[in-house]
């Protein structure tokens, strides 16, 4: 993630009652490779990319950057979740500066439908709102992805629009932090 300021990255491992949310290691390039060549993955992403061309493209360590998190299951693994700065030229924005931190994940077929996809993204979130208190998050997804809007209101991100973007429409929300305690 662009600016994150006095943010130590990586983090210590994330860990979850069932789930590890960690930096990329060499171990995670053959599930990278899948997840972006998948046609279910990628089927409201601009569809897959071609297996040859990631076979070559994708660096011994992948996904290595900060904002990226590796979700693991039983020691393999299983998706990605990240926090990147949304691009200020594209539409869908809840600050007049633009840049607010953009919540976006993506998991292998064979987990769907096991709370993962939840379970990732508010560990993420609840080490982001430590990390960085008071930034907005927001999240993009297709409005014909369901499955994704449904994660969406569970984590608590709300509708703010919808707009036309990649020849879709997009769901737009933005995330709704848990009251603190005390």
């Amino acid at each position: 993630m662009a600016e994150l300021g006095s943010v130590v990255w990586p983090p210590d491992p994330i860990r979850t009652e069932r789930l590890v949310l960690r930096e990329s290691e060499a171990r995670d390039r053959a599930a990278f490779i899948e997840l972006f060549a998948s046609s279910e993955v990628r089927t409201y992403l601009g569809g897959p990319r071609p297996r040859d061309e990631l076979e070559n493209a994708v660096s011994k360590v992948p996904g290595r950057r900060p904002g990226v998190f590796v979700v693991d299951h039983d020691e393999a693994m299983i998706g990605i979740v990240t926090l990147d700065r949304r691009d200020a030229e594209r539409p869908g924005h809840v600050r007049p500066d633009a840049g607010e931190a953009e919540l976006s994940y993506m998991f292998l077929p064979e987990v769907w439908g096991c709370g993962y996809a939840a379970e990732a993204c508010a560990a993420a979130l609840g080490w982001f709102t430590d990390a960085l208190p008071g930034e907005p998050v927001v999240l993009c997804t297709q409005a014909a992805n369901g499955r994704s809007v449904r994660v969406a209101a569970k984590l608590g991100f709300t509708e703010v629009e919808r707009f036309e973007e990649y020849g879709a429409e997009q769901w737009f929300g933005v995330w709704s932090r848990p009251p603190s305690a005390g």
